[in-house]
């Protein structure tokens, strides 16, 4: 991947980490704590302008998440809750419950989930699904984008032939947050579970 990325900003030059980082929105495998140091790196090293960097690689976020965002729009709040009537475990209350809580915190929500591993390319979708206003959600998106490369070009760009280690350290917190949405996705399981066989006991009472 290193190879790919390095190629591709010898071929396009800060243009190229934008749209690696816009494909890291659609495609999440697609580490920004490995594109981001290294185009800091590569800024360093004079071989890229570290103004074009930061610039190219937020605008790159805002392109990838604003893909997502229209998928959620596309996908709408109708078929949304038709989905969910059709999986299994989940209820359209499940949903209704999310969407409340989204429309009371979407916002900060939106600028804070740029931040997160994982979630920074997954808050584009329900932000579209509730159709937030296309400029809030630009605009938030923009600023937790920039917070969120700035640390990473600028750790790149200071740490030099060092650069991996920033992907080292945020490979563990990225780690973190999956062992905790697995936790949360097993505890709902088990909790769902228990209200069905608590239901069937109370029927066949």
């Amino acid at each position: 991947m290193t190879d790919w990325l390095v190629g591709l900003m010898e071929s396009l030059g800060a243009l190229g980490a934008g749209l690696a980082i816009a494909l890291e929105n659609l495609f999440p495998p697609l580490p920004s704590e490995v594109i981001l140091p290294l185009a800091g790196f590569t800024a360093s090293r004079g071989e890229m302008d570290l103004l074009d960097v930061l610039v190219f690689t937020t605008l790159g976020s805002v392109v990838g998440a604003l893909a997502l965002y229209w998928v959620g729009a596309l996908l709408g709040r109708e078929r949304t809750l038709a989905i969910a009537a059709k999986l299994p475990l989940v209820k359209v209350s499940d949903i209704e419950k999310t969407e409340a809580w989204f429309l009371r915190h979407g916002r900060k929500t939106v600028f804070f989930g740029r931040m997160i591993p994982i979630f920074r390319s997954l808050i584009s979708v329900p932000a579209g699904v509730e159709r937030m206003p296309l400029v809030t959600f630009t605009l938030l998106t923009t600023a937790g984008s920039l917070i969120w490369n700035t640390l990473f070009v600028m750790a790149g760009y200071l740490l030099g032939e060092n650069w991996e280690v920033v992907e080292t350290y945020v490979g563990i917190g990225t780690n973190v947050v999956i062992a905790l949405v697995v936790l949360a996705v097993l505890v709902f399981v088990g909790v769902r579970l228990s209200e069905r066989r608590k239901g069937r006991h109370a029927h066949r009472r």
